[in-house]
């Protein structure tokens, strides 16, 4: 190497220890001037750091993106309620096809059984959940559903209106004849005009519509059963009114043959009063949950129900989303130390390359310290600037490829990013800097300085 290209040395230090502020200032000056020596070996040394440190924060925050939307709708079907479901038994079929009716399900006295637990439950909200045509003037929707509920199902279900209101506690205790229409149902039935006030036809029943819902996406909300349901075509009606004009029995036809079933109550929600992020009130849900279910053991003779604990479903999501985080860091680790292997790699070149600049500052007057010191912070800059520009990219494109995404491929994609990783990166980019560079410096600290000065 041409002398002009060797770094400046400093002066001969007196006390001071090994990482003073003089020598630590003048030991970056010295690797930031022989690493812009060197670009394109620069370059090519750090870019593995840049990839790996880029793509653990992309990949992190999409990771957290995908497992808040999963946790996101467990939530918004209520960490604190126990959903119980009517569940046709296998056996059922048979019984059905000789007497044309199945009877199965929740009944009403399982209903008032459950409003003894008292205080602890919130709200109970019952649900008849059935297929059924839905009429107005000329126009028809076939695949309509009946859901006859109570007031307390909008505020269970985060159900929004776009006119009118929901159903109240006067609409069932006087059993009327008023209904709720979802979105869609309201744009097929009333393409030009306002549907409140107007009448449609129910099972040969009018209902005179008091609301209409909000455009809804066809995703599962509290009622468990529901689940990727199109809530546009439904139909909410009191669920008193239910029991007088429909009954229990629902016959339906296909194909020309009559079947029917005897299903008094299709679903209770109950809300538990607890507190989901306390132990505490997570084991009074898991408390309750049990002591339902050993209740229907008690009075069914055959499993006719289903008991559903969001809460259990939203502990497994979060227990997916701690396996998630750590493996992604362990990927984190691993793409930094191939990276730090490459820089180890560069350095062990660099030693051999600079034996005759080393030599020359020992005779200088420099301890194994400072020649020690010198590659690990040249080590240590290296892997720091990768990590610095990596987290450049990893948070570009954890905003750019969300909406890049949407727009080419209409696919959502959602980004969480959070400090934790980029911290994690920029940590361990240090860690691997130290590490790489620190056989390289003690290798070139023990160059014996006459031999280092006899190099070519």
């Amino acid at each position: 190497m041409n002398i002009a290209d060797i770094p400046k040395a400093p002066p001969p230090q007196g006390p001071g220890g090994w990482f003073s502020v003089t020598k630590m200032s003048r030991s970056f000056a010295l690797a930031a001037r022989s690493l812009w020596l060197h670009k394109l070996r620069t370059v090519l040394s750090v870019l593995g750091i840049i990839i790996g440190t880029g793509a653990v924060i992309a990949l992190m925050a999409f990771g957290e993106g995908s497992m808040k939307d999963a946790l996101d709708d467990i939530k918004r079907q209520g960490a604190t309620n126990i959903v119980v479901l009517s569940k046709k038994p296998p056996d059922e079929g048979a019984t059905a096809s000789r007497s044309f009716v199945a009877t199965y399900g929740l009944t009403m006295r399982d209903l008032a059984r459950m409003k003894t637990f008292g205080d602890v439950i919130e709200r109970i909200v019952p649900m008849r959940v059935f297929s059924s045509e839905v009429r107005y003037l000329g126009l028809s929707v076939n695949n309509g559903r009946l859901v006859a509920t109570t007031e307390q199902y909008a505020e269970v279900n985060k159900l929004t209106l776009s006119r009118g209101r929901f159903l109240s506690a006067n609409d069932n205790d006087h059993m009327l004849n008023h209904c709720v229409l979802g979105a869609g149902l309201a744009d097929k039935l009333f393409p030009f005009e306002d549907p409140l006030g107007k009448a449609v036809v129910v099972r040969n029943q009018d209902y005179r519509v008091v609301g209409v819902c909000a455009d809804r996406m066809p995703t599962g909300g509290t009622g468990g059963s529901q689940s990727a349901e199109d809530f546009n075509n439904d139909v909410y009606i009191p669920f008193e009114t239910c029991k007088v004009r429909v009954g229990s029995t629902v016959i339906q036809r296909t194909s020309g043959s009559r079947s029917g079933e005897r299903v008094e109550v299709s679903q209770l929600t109950l809300t538990v009063r607890a507190d989901f992020d306390t132990d505490a009130g997570r084991e009074q849900v898991r408390a309750i949950g049990k002591a339902i279910k050993d209740m229907l053991r008690n009075d069914h003779l055959k499993e006719d129900w289903s008991v559903s604990v969001p809460l259990d479903r939203l502990e497994e999501a979060e227990r997916a989303q701690a396996r998630f985080t750590n493996l992604l860091a362990v990927v984190a680790g691993i793409s930094l130390l191939v990276g730090g292997i490459g820089i180890m790699n560069i350095m062990l070149a660099t030693v051999t390359e600079r034996t005759r600049e080393i030599g020359i500052r020992r005779a200088l007057g420099a301890k194994q310290r400072d020649i020690i010191v010198q590659f690990l912070v040249e080590a240590v800059a290296q892997t720091s600037l990768g990590g610095l520009i990596g987290i450049l990219a990893g948070v570009l494109a954890a905003f750019a490829v969300p909406p890049l995404a949407a727009y080419l491929f209409s696919e959502k994609l959602v980004a969480v990013l959070r400090w934790q990783p980029v911290a994690l990166a920029v940590g361990v980019s240090v860690v691997v800097g130290l590490l790489a560079g620190l056989y390289p410096a003690w290798r070139a600290a023990k160059l014996d300085p006459i031999e280092a000065l006899r190099h070519t």
